[in-house]
């Protein structure tokens, strides 16, 4: 007997169009840290940034990061959860730049141009952004059950669910935005650039490409 698939999740999508950043962790609490644990947070992702410029994402454990802040263990678990928790964290900042410019920065990367021009902006931003931290996206990649549900990336299929609602809008618009964020897994530019050695500017060509075709819009000569 068959069962019946759930929905797939919906991306959030401000109804006044007002941007809205999205963490990598949940971001519940930050806005009510008392002084002295947003201290405390700093002084732990200052200790995690040292080891990942030392040592690699691969430097970045729990106990590393409690030795290296000369704090107990418990409190880099109490603050960030776990391994993929801390590394999200580290990745924030990072990320909410991004947003920022993909939902209100300059076009074509931000609002104003066609929609088209918007996706391979994206994508080509989105490749650039990997590949500057790639090591450490590959490190906090979630567990399987959980890669398509983490907010960030939930924001970034939401913003391409939207411009091919907008260019190709008789399209099943959210098979085909993630068959493009598939494109875009770290997990496959590493795999791309590290190990069959191809330049970024074949990926970004690739990209191009691709949108032209799930678009059928035609690339400029």
């Amino acid at each position: 007997m068959s069962t019946a698939l759930p929905p797939c999740p919906q991306p959030e999508e401000p109804l006044d169009g007002t941007p809205v950043l999205v963490p990598f962790g949940t971001g519940a609490e930050e806005p009510c840290l008392r002084a002295d644990a947003a201290r405390n947070r700093a002084r732990l992702l200052d200790a995690a940034a040292r080891l990942v410029a030392e040592h690699g994402a691969a430097g970045v454990t729990m106990e590393a990061v409690a030795a290296a802040a000369k704090v107990g263990k418990g409190t880099v678990f109490r603050r960030f959860g776990d391994r993929t928790g801390l590394l999200m964290a580290l990745l924030d900042h990072e990320e909410k730049k991004f947003q920022a410019a993909f939902l209100s920065g300059p076009a074509p990367l931000g609002p104003g141009a066609p929609p088209v021009e918007r996706l391979r902006a994206f994508g080509c931003a989105a490749l650039r952004r990997a590949a500057d931290d790639l090591e450490l996206q590959l490190a906090a990649e979630p567990c399987p059950d959980r890669r398509f549900l983490v907010p960030p990336r939930r924001a970034r299929y939401g913003h391409v669910l939207m411009l091919l609602r907008q260019a190709v809008p008789d399209a099943d618009c959210e098979l085909l935005a993630q068959t493009l964020m598939g494109y875009l897994e770290p997990a496959l530019i590493h795999h791309l650039t590290r190990q069959c050695n191809m330049p970024m500017e074949r990926l970004q060509h690739g990209w191009h490409d691709l949108v032209a075709r799930v678009t059928a819009a035609r690339q400029p000569a």
